[in-house]
């Protein structure tokens, strides 16, 4: 396959999952806002949240000076100028399938080309018309049709492999900064950094469930563990776990083995580091993580995951 066709199903998959991975966040942040904040903050704070997350703070600031409610929400969801936006996410990700309308199925095209359509009727109506939850769950309700037609319609072949790959480097990644988020939000860490301190409040509660529903793993928890959400479960799931879809294990087991897929001696660096970063996981507990302090793992890791997709770009994505 053609390094620039490989390129373009990598960033479909990578931008359609990073514009639902935004409507997750944008969804959870929105619902907490709304929710007394107990002398945490105006609701400005969980609103904030996603600009740390993708690292977009200087870019608001810059264009809309001090934060606004509406005007943060319109940022992410329909802003066409934010390259970091929704909008944006969703346009990258059709032109991106409109370069390689020949690889992938009619099902498919039509998703994907049928989304782009309804979202600039979204952008004309106005988010505050359509509705904020409304509009998240739109997103992940289109992210999700995509993905039943892709798995449902495609030859199990490279360019198969390459969707998966976006997907999943993007989605551990999103598992990554999500946790940390929450984690550094909620203040755990004590003056021993290795010491996990449960926050059992109210506040707590909710934060680490609507984590939990952000990931779609709220109703697993429930199954899983007896005890209130809290930190060392929530780690412990979004981490370690292989059943769990959007745990980081999960992820890197599917990069892994769509790497392994892959034909040719190329990809070489990619495959050993996936193999790498997939053994480490397997074979981690924990008390381990939380003993290196999980905010502090957590940073090594994001570098690593990014490190990955840089192996993987360079591996198969480059023209030669």
């Amino acid at each position: 396959m053609l390094s620039r066709t490989a390129s373009d199903l990598y960033w479909m998959s990578r931008y359609l999952e990073r514009a639902e991975n935004l409507a997750r966040m944008l969804d959870v942040s929105y619902s907490l806002s709304l929710m007394p904040q107990d002398g945490h903050g105006d609701g400005l704070h969980e609103l904030a949240m996603p600009l740390l997350i993708t690292g977009t703070l200087d870019d608001y600031v810059e264009r809309h000076g001090e934060l606004h409610a509406e005007r943060l929400l319109h940022f992410f969801a329909l802003d066409a100028s934010n390259p970091a936006s929704i909008y944006s996410c969703l346009g990258a990700a059709r032109a991106s399938a409109h370069a390689v309308r020949g690889r992938i199925t009619a099902d498919m095209w039509e998703n994907i080309n049928s989304t782009w359509l309804e979202i600039r009727g979204i952008a004309e109506q106005g988010l505050s018309r359509y509705g904020m939850s409304r509009f998240c769950e739109w997103v992940k309700e289109r992210s999700h049709l995509f993905r039943g037609a892709t798995y449902g319609t495609i030859m199990r072949h490279d360019a198969f492999r390459f969707i998966r790959l976006g997907t999943f480097i993007e989605r551990a990644d999103n598992t990554l900064r999500l946790l940390d988020a929450r984690y550094e939000m909620l203040e755990l860490r004590g003056k021993d950094t290795s010491v996990v301190v449960e926050d059992t409040s109210a506040r707590g509660y909710y934060q680490w469930s609507a984590l939990l529903r952000a990931l779609s793993s709220f109703e697993a928890y429930t199954e899983l563990y007896r005890d209130a959400p809290g930190a060392r479960h929530v780690a412990e799931l979004l981490l370690l776990r292989a059943d769990i879809p959007r745990s980081l294990r999960a992820c890197l087991e599917e990069i892994d083995d769509a790497l392994a897929s892959l034909p040719g001696s190329n990809g070489r660096p990619a495959q050993r580091l996936a193999a790498q970063l997939d053994a480490r996981l397997r074979y981690t507990g924990i008390d381990e993580i939380l003993g290196e302090g999980l905010h502090e793992w957590l940073n090594e890791f994001i570098p690593l995951v990014a490190q990955l997709g840089d192996a993987i770009h360079t591996s198969y994505l480059e023209a030669a």
